[in-house]
């Protein structure tokens, strides 16, 4: 995802369009909870009066996460929009001369957008009791399994 700012840079180009697809790879997942992500992004890059580098994207995609109930694979679409320049957007932007490198800020927003967790719609039909055992929610949990410890604390500290 580089893109060469020599045009740009010396006023030949006003603007360069961005249209790309990517698939990450599994070595780019990795150390994350997720299971794939495919993109698209649309936008350009350009600069202002000042010679700031300013990029206006929008990233859409799907991003593949494991069921909190079923630990299946799930897709959870999502879109978000970069804007802003080149110095808001990342630490050290001077270094970049004639080429930019758009990957490390679309991939930090992307993780960013992760959420805490997703439910498939087949995770609705199963069965969350049994035998001898139920699933409990924080919904369902109405008393914490130390209320008794903390009685007896209550007691002590009232003597």
């Amino acid at each position: 995802m580089k893109f060469d700012l020599t045009r740009l840079n010396n006023n030949i180009d006003k603007k360069i369009d961005v249209c790309l697809d990517y698939k990450f790879t599994k070595e780019e997942l990795e150390g994350t909870e997720l299971l794939d992500c495919d993109i698209n992004i649309t936008g350009e890059i350009s600069k202002n009066s000042l010679d700031d580098i300013i990029l206006d994207l929008v990233v859409t995609g799907n991003m593949y996460l494991p069921c909190a109930i079923t630990l299946n694979k799930t897709r959870y679409p999502f879109e978000l929009n970069i804007n802003g320049t080149l110095d808001e957007l990342i630490e050290n932007a001077r270094n970049f001369t004639n080429t930019l490198d758009i990957f490390p800020i679309i991939w930090e927003n992307i993780l960013m957008e992760i959420p805490m967790r997703v439910v498939s719609e087949s995770a609705h039909d199963v069965k969350l009791s049994g035998d001898g055992w139920k699933l409990i929610t924080d919904e369902d949990n109405t008393s914490s399994p130390l209320a008794e410890l903390e009685d007896l604390f209550m007691d002590r500290e009232v003597r």
